[in-house]
C-alpha cells in the first residue's frame, strides 16, 4: 500500500473518540490498573468485560476524567481529559448502573433541571419522545420502574449532545423484556455515530450490542477483538454439554474421552470441550452404558464468550 493510499484509509476510517494509553493507578501498594489502552471509534460499542476487582471500574473513571491517573493519558475527541476537562463536558455522557435523580422531582422536572446545564441542549420533548417517556413526563423518578428508570438516565446523559457515551452496566436488574428494549435504543445511538464504552454482567449483552469486546483481570487487558475473533483464538473448536441427573462423574476420565480438549463442571452440568464432537459422543455413549449412567439433556454447542471469559481469566464474568 502507498504512503497516499495510507492516508486515504485513515481519513476514511471512523475517527477514535474515546482513547486511553497506558493508564497506570497505584492505591497503596497495590497496582489497580497497569499499562491500560484502549480505543473507541465513532458509530463504536466496545464491550470492557472483567471480573470484580479487576479494575474496570478505575479505568473507566480515568478514561471519563472523573480520577487522575498516576501514569499514562485519557483523550475524548482528541481532547485530554485532565488538562482541557471544561471544554470536554457536554460531548461526554455517562449512564450510571444505578440511576441517582431526584426521587421526588418529575420526570419533565429532571430533563428541564439538566437540560438548564447546557449552552444548546437537545429539546426536552424530543427526548420524551426517543425514550417513550411521554405518557411518564409528570410521573416522580421514584414511582418508575427499573427500565423506565434506566431510559431516563440515559435521556439525561444525552441532553449535552455528547459523541462519547460511558453505559455502566445499563441493564442490571431489568427484567428480559426491559433489558432486550434498551438494548435497541442503544443500538440506535450507536447508528447515530456516537462512540460507546460499555460494562456490562452479561455476556449476551456483550455479544449483541458489542463490535469489539476487552477482557481485563488484574488490572491489564488480556485480549481485544469482536467476538468471533476471540471465539475463534481463544474458545474451544466446540463442546459436548450433559446433565449427570444427579450421579458423580469422574471428571480426569471424562478428560481422556476422544478428542475432549478440556472438562469442567458448572452448575450441576459438565461441559467437554472437545475438538471432534462426533467422536466424542459416541465415547461418551460408550462411557455411559458401561457405567450405567443416565445422560439426561445432552447437547452440543459452538465456543461462546463465556468459554472464551472463562480460558483468560479463569472465573466466570459474574464471579
Amino acid at each position: 500500500m502507498t504512503e497516499a493510499e495510507v492516508r486515504s484509509a485513515r481519513a476514511a476510517a471512523p475517527a477514535v473518540l474515546i482513547e486511553a494509553r497506558g493508564l497506570v493507578k497505584r492505591y497503596g501498594d497495590k497496582l489497580a490498573v497497569d499499562g491500560f489502552s484502549l480505543q473507541v471509534r465513532s458509530g463504536e460499542i466496545v464491550g470492557l468485560l472483567g471480573p470484580n476487582g479487576a479494575g474496570k471500574t478505575t479505568a473507566v473513571e480515568m478514561m471519563e476524567g472523573l480520577r487522575r491517573p498516576d501514569a499514562g493519558q485519557s483523550f475524548i475527541c482528541g481532547l485530554d481529559v485532565h488538562r482541557q476537562g471544561r471544554a470536554l463536558r457536554p460531548r461526554i455522557g455517562i449512564a450510571l448502573q444505578a440511576a441517582r435523580l431526584p426521587e421526588y422531582a418529575t420526570v419533565l422536572e429532571i430533563l428541564t433541571l439538566y437540560a438548564s446545564f447546557y449552552e444548546d441542549p437537545m429539546p426536552v420533548g424530543d427526548l420524551l419522545r426517543q425514550f417513550s417517556l411521554e405518557e411518564k413526563a409528570r410521573t416522580r423518578f421514584s414511582h418508575l420502574s427499573g427500565g423506565q428508570r434506566q431510559r431516563l438516565a440515559l435521556a439525561v446523559a444525552l441532553i449535552g449532545r455528547p459523541k462519547v457515551l460511558f453505559l455502566d452496566e445499563p441493564t442490571t436488574g431489568l427484567d428480559p423484556q426491559a433489558r432486550h428494549a434498551l438494548w435497541d435504543v442503544i443500538l440506535d445511538l450507536k447508528e447515530e455515530g456516537r462512540a460507546i464504552l460499555l460494562t456490562t454482567h452479561y455476556m449476551e449483552e456483550a455479544e449483541r450490542l458489542c463490535d469489539r469486546v476487552a477482557v481485563m483481570d488484574h488490572g491489564r487487558i488480556l485480549a481485544e477483538g469482536t467476538p468471533r475473533e476471540l471465539t475463534r483464538a481463544y474458545g474451544p473448536e466446540a463442546a459436548v454439554e450433559l446433565d449427570p441427573g444427579g450421579a458423580r462423574v469422574d471428571l480426569a476420565e471424562l478428560a481422556r474421552l476422544s478428542a475432549v480438549t478440556g472438562v469442567r463442571s458448572e452448575d450441576g452440568r459438565v461441559l467437554l470441550h472437545t475438538a471432534n464432537p462426533p467422536a466424542t459422543l459416541m465415547a461418551l455413549a460408550r462411557y455411559a452404558q458401561e457405567r450405567s449412567l443416565p445422560l439426561s439433556d445432552l447437547r452440543t454447542r459452538s465456543a461462546t464468550m463465556d468459554d472464551v471469559f472463562m480460558a483468560l481469566t479463569g472465573r466466570r464474568l459474574r464471579d
